[in-house]
């Protein structure tokens, strides 16, 4: 299982579920992040999510990995959607199953927050005025920028 991924098609969420199921778990915690219709007081009419894959890949496992040994939490799985987006579609979803609901509920979030803040993925908002505009991409560039900088390239050994 690839516990970090990104879909350009809409995912079936018992699929997800499906991939985190094992009876020594008895705790289930996801997060649903949807397209909403507005933001920052302009009304949204779609979203396009895009993504430095390579990096985001790297970045999107190492959260993960960090949230397994953290939370001590078995499966965890997160998927972004990347491409157009409509109104109320799913564009990222995260799920995590452990012995205990605790462990769950708190893996999950720590998940859906370091992937908002680490991982360089660019939302465009399209709006019904016809304007269109990035929204909080000058982090993740800069991110992605200086992680790629030749001065900032190590080889890491596992």
């Amino acid at each position: 299982m690839i516990a970090f991924r990104f879909s350009k098609d809409a995912v079936d969420l018992a699929t997800l579920r499906a991939e985190l199921a094992d009876p020594a778990c008895g705790g289930f915690a996801a997060f649903e992040g949807w397209v909403r219709n507005h933001n920052e007081g302009r009304s949204v009419q779609r979203l396009e999510y895009e993504a430095y894959e390579t990096l985001a890949l790297r970045e999107g496992a190492r959260i993960i990995e960090e949230a397994r040994q953290r939370f001590a939490v078995p499966h965890i799985l997160c998927v972004h959607r990347l491409g157009e987006l409509q109104i109320g579609e799913l564009a990222v979803w995260v799920g995590v199953s452990a012995p205990h609901r605790d462990e769950a509920f708190r893996a999950c979030r720590y998940v859906i927050d370091e992937v908002k803040h680490r991982v360089p993925i660019w939302k465009k908002e399209h709006y019904l005025d016809g304007d269109s505009g990035w929204v909080n991409c000058e982090r993740c560039a800069a991110e992605a920028a200086h992680a790629h900088h030749p001065s900032h390239d190590h080889a890491h050994s596992r």
